[in-house]
């Protein structure tokens, strides 16, 4: 009885020894805060497209090229 005392009161030991230097004994390291930066909104574009207005310039010159022709 008196030997299993011993065993358990040495592993009780053992344990909280190696759990209190189980950081190791280094400073700690603070990690920087983590700001969250909101994107800028997008600039408000044009609701037509580019491509539409030179087909657009295309055809008026179509146009007035037929018109002139007569």
């Amino acid at each position: 009885m008196r030997l299993t005392t011993t065993l358990a009161a040495s592993a009780a030991l053992a344990v909280s020894g190696f759990a209190a230097n189980a950081g190791g004994l280094s400073d700690e390291v603070m990690e920087a805060p983590v700001v969250a930066v909101e994107p800028e909104p997008a600039p408000a574009g044009t609701s037509i497209s580019p491509t539409f207005v030179i087909l657009g310039v295309l055809a008026a010159l179509l146009i007035a090229a037929a018109v002139n022709d007569d």
